[in-house]
């Protein structure tokens, strides 16, 4: 009986019965459709205060730590993977067109038309990023403008913090995220009823195209951290010259931990102590570069992101202009980095990526209910390429130990200490 409150199966039974019911019931499966719109709008409506309280925190609360060549070189790594990341699932999603099996005429909510509209050139694009009253961009969700003010607001926080030490101003901030946390965790306690209706009313519209549209979106995910996962090993060994083939015993530990759980947090001691003691990176770049990799390596998000950004387009029949192509893939890679933090869980960033580019709503529900699967791909990736990049690094720098590599030498892995790191473990459970 414990099992049936994990609220990932939960979803899934409920994802499964959804669907079983939609093609049952057919066209009346539509009367469902309002307790599914209902779920969507409770979480949509918690978005704007969640991002602007999370950007701020995050900007206002930032500090000069790990400044050095050490630091550059994990970001310009960890960002440089994200980018190609991020262009590998627009390239899969083009080829694969996960979301082109169910497209659906709903219109897009009246409050997004606003948002939604092209631009007629580039510097209107531009321009568009900043919004002249920020509180009527909050009233119709243009998400762009709310994140230039609130990463500006942040900025300014910060100095103010640093100049005066007064963190006031900070710390209600915080408080906001917190409560706006909480406020979704109460709306997630729903969310099998959401996804059974959502899918329901999807499944009698569209029929058996919800199934293989789910397998499509799914494949696609998998096809794309399979590829990355490569790409990465195959740089690893090209530039350190290490054997590529020791690799997957030395990571199988933390594999098999991070696949059961879907959590880079839980993974993270194991993943720490077996960079020092398997693979040979010094605890300096270790316990640097592997803690930044909680908020900043989750590769396999960026990845996922990107293709969510996709499938809902290509689900709603809508055709992304390159600038919101663009668009995508930076938020997904400041998704990625930190910089725009959106704890809450993959529901949360599906409706802000959603909202974000004036994307229709309708098929997220599919996309929430098979997210656990999706999960156990992000994690794997976010695990195993923040290890790859951590060799890359120590690489750089001469502090990555060949003979531990190849087996010729034991070092014993310090005590690992994770109590400073609570909130970034809440970030990459976030991003898993």
């Amino acid at each position: 009986m414990q099992a049936w409150r994990n609220p990932a199966l939960q979803i899934g039974v409920a994802a499964v019965a959804g669907v079983a019911f939609g093609l049952l019931a057919g066209e009346w499966a539509a009367n469902l459709k309002f307790v599914g719109d209902l779920f969507i709008r409770l979480i949509q409506m918690s978005i704007v205060p969640l991002v602007m309280a999370s950007v701020i925190v995050a900007t206002g609360s930032m500090s000069g730590k790990g400044a050095g060549r050490l630091a550059a070189r994990t970001f310009a790594w960890m960002i440089s993977l994200s980018v190609v990341a991020a262009v590998l699932a627009w390239i899969l999603s083009v080829l694969i067109r996960p979301g082109a099996g169910m497209v659906f005429d709903g219109e897009l909510d009246p409050t997004l038309q606003d948002s939604a509209a092209e631009a007629s050139g580039w510097q209107d694009t531009v321009l568009g990023f900043v919004s002249t009253n920020v509180v009527e961009a909050m009233s119709t969700a243009d998400m762009v403008p709310i994140i230039v003010f609130s990463l500006l607001f942040g900025a300014a926080l910060n100095g103010y913090v640093a100049r005066t030490g007064n963190r006031l101003v900070l710390r209600f901030f915080d408080q906001v995220q917190q409560v706006v946390l909480a406020m979704i965790r109460l709306v997630m306690h729903i969310a099998p009823v959401g996804v059974f209706c959502l899918l329901a009313a999807l499944t009698g519209d569209v029929g058996f195209a919800v199934v293989t549209t789910a397998l499509s979106y799914l494949g696609t995910t998998l096809l794309g951290v399979v590829i990355l996962i490569v790409l990465f090993v195959a740089i690893v060994a090209l530039r350190t010259r290490l054997s590529p083939w020791r690799l997957p015993r030395k990571l199988a530990e933390q594999t098999a931990i991070a696949v059961t759980t879907t959590s880079s947090a839980v993974t993270f001691p194991t993943v720490l102590r077996n960079a020092v003691a398997k693979v040979g990176i010094s605890r300096r770049v270790a316990n640097f570069t592997l803690s930044v990799g909680l908020t900043m390596g989750s590769y396999g998000a960026v990845l996922n992101y990107m293709i969510v950004v996709m499938f809902l387009a290509q689900a709603g029949d809508v055709d992304l202009t390159a600038g919101q192509i663009v668009l995508g893939m930076a938020l997904a890679v400041l998704l990625n980095m930190g910089t725009i933090t959106v704890p809450g869980g993959f529901p949360v960033v599906a409706m802000f990526l959603a909202t974000s580019l004036g994307l229709p709503f309708e098929a997220v529900g599919l996309l929430i209910a098979v997210d656990w699967f999706t999960g156990i791909f992000r994690t794997f990736l976010n695990v195993n390429g923040d290890t790859l990049v951590a060799m890359l690094v120590a690489n750089a720098s001469d502090e990555l130990d060949r003979e531990v590599y190849d087996d010729r030498k034991t070092v014993a892995a310090a005590h690992v200490d994770t109590s400073d790191l609570e909130e970034e473990f809440a970030r990459a459970d976030d991003a898993d």
